[in-house]
């Protein structure tokens, strides 16, 4: 439980100009997150004269979203399960800080529907989409059939959940193998199988289901057609609750391991201006479709002949939106925001305009020679690049101890350019610069992709790394 003990002020660290915004429906946010995002979501609040008040882990106590936000409530012990993951404990946080508003930030609650829930529930507004909304597009099998209805395109495969292995062979029987098993309440690669033959699916199904049990505590499955050595494309949306929906361009994420990103950019070298705006068109309808109202992310699958097909909706902000930030010039937390504040979208479709190109590496603390082995420490010795261009949000400092309880991503490197080219060589010059030691970090594996010929081409799929593992292993041990 919180205790009002544990609740720190920093008002007297953290002087800032309060400007008058409007008639703020919002006056207080607490953000119900840590690291990076949560540091990401104060300074815009704080910009749009909004106060903070942050939530932490007995773990996360020096942290800087502690320091730089104007209160800070411990929430619990070093566990997710017992802090960030603790709808109680931030509900309570959120009584004694007395906020009007909540921000999730991405990961732990973010795409909760019974927490969105709750938060409506006290009268406090949930900052994204509505808990019905959430938990809509949170059924990946009910959100398929919502987008197929409105004419977004869909992946051949089941009409719903696939409750036996017998259902799910009469499934494969109308569309073939190779097929994907994946988990109804599933996300970030959990839950998933790729089958391409008979003998491989009674393992890979009851295989999924313990996963998606576990995973999610919910062990419904459903299938899909295996797309051969598609992009990952998303397309970035805003909308408001006047029925007003926008799409900001795409972000190829198909650089990843395992389902997981590792480098998003803006555009996509796959994607000219009339299959951006086709699938711009389709992601606006999909969000129309939900009742979608926030900042949200629709991803599709792109096959090799330009057909594009809906994998899901991210009802949150992403870790990738800088790339689409640094692209348009808009701010998408203070976006969200307004938006959660009762404004209209001060823009419309046809005002946004795309200039350069911007690529995001995640800069994670693991060893990619072990097999991306989580490296928790102390940073003795931090250097974080500048210069034209470049971008990087980060909540790690010098003499920052990085805790081994959470997500491992300790900073997002964003470089822009008025091409691709420009983009991709002030990225190589701001890896170079970069020092996070003595942790094990993914920079010199960064270095590694962005130097290789296919990327370079812009002519990848997200089996890329899966086929580039033997030199990008090479070019690791030679840079230890």
């Amino acid at each position: 439980m919180v205790s009002t003990a544990e609740s720190r002020h920093h008002n007297e660290l953290n002087p800032i100009f309060k400007v008058n915004y409007r008639n703020l429906m919002i006056k207080s946010v607490l953000i119900a997150n840590r690291g990076e995002i949560a540091l990401r979501v104060i300074r815009a609040c704080q910009e749009l004269g909004l106060t903070t008040v942050a939530v932490y882990s007995k773990a996360d106590a020096d942290s800087l979203h502690v320091r730089f936000a104007d209160e800070a409530v411990c929430i619990g012990p070093p566990e997710s399960s017992k802090s960030y993951l603790n709808i109680p404990a931030l509900i309570g946080a959120a009584e004694i800080a007395g906020v009007d508003a909540i921000h999730p930030g991405y990961g732990f609650l973010a795409e909760n529907a019974a927490f969105a829930d709750m938060v409506e529930s006290m009268g406090l507004k949930f900052i994204g989409p509505s808990s019905k909304a959430i938990a809509l597009m949170g059924d990946k099998p009910l959100a398929k059939a919502r987008m197929k209805n409105a004419g977004v395109p869909v992946t051949p495969g089941s009409e719903g959940v696939v409750g036996s292995l017998a259902e799910a062979r009469l499934v494969i029987q109308k569309i073939g193998y190779p097929v994907m098993i994946k988990a109804a309440a599933g996300g970030g690669g959990r839950g998933m199988r790729l089958v391409r033959n008979e003998e491989k699916l009674e393992t890979s199904f009851e295989m999924a289901r313990a996963e998606a049990e576990t995973g999610f505590n919910n062990p419904d499955l459903y299938i899909e057609k295996f797309i051969e050595n598609p992009r990952h494309v998303e397309i970035q949306v805003l909308a408001d609750s006047y029925g007003n929906v926008i799409h900001l361009g795409e972000r190829d994420c198909s650089i990843q391991r395992r389902h997981q990103k590792l480098i998003e950019e803006s555009p996509s070298p796959a994607v000219d201006k009339e299959l951006r705006a086709e699938m711009g068109g389709a992601a606006v309808e999909a969000a129309k479709a939900a009742g979608y109202e926030s900042a949200g992310t629709v991803e599709f699958l792109l096959d090799k002949n330009g057909n594009f097909y809906f994998m899901e909706m991210n009802t949150r902000i992403q870790v990738e939106h800088p790339v689409t930030e640094m692209v348009t010039g808009l701010d998408l937390v203070k976006e969200q925001l307004r938006i959660a504040m009762g404004e209209k979208l001060s823009i419309k479709q046809e005002d946004i305009r795309f200039r350069g190109h911007a690529i995001e590496c995640r800069i994670n603390a693991e060893d990619p020679s072990r097999q991306f082995m989580p490296c928790p420490g102390l940073i003795e010795s931090l250097h974080i690049p500048g210069g034209p261009g470049t971008r990087v949000d980060t909540h790690i400092y010098q003499g920052y101890h990085i805790p081994p309880y959470y997500d491992s991503l300790l900073a997002k490197l964003i470089c822009w350019g008025d091409d691709r080219e420009e983009a991709r060589s002030r990225l190589i010059r701001s890896l170079g610069e970069m020092v996070i030691e003595p942790i094990k970090t993914t920079i010199h594996f960064h270095l590694q992709v962005v130097n290789n010929p296919e990327f370079i081409s812009g002519k990848f799929d997200t089996g890329f790394i899966e086929r580039n593992q033997d030199l990008l292993k090479k070019g690791l041990e030679e840079s230890d």
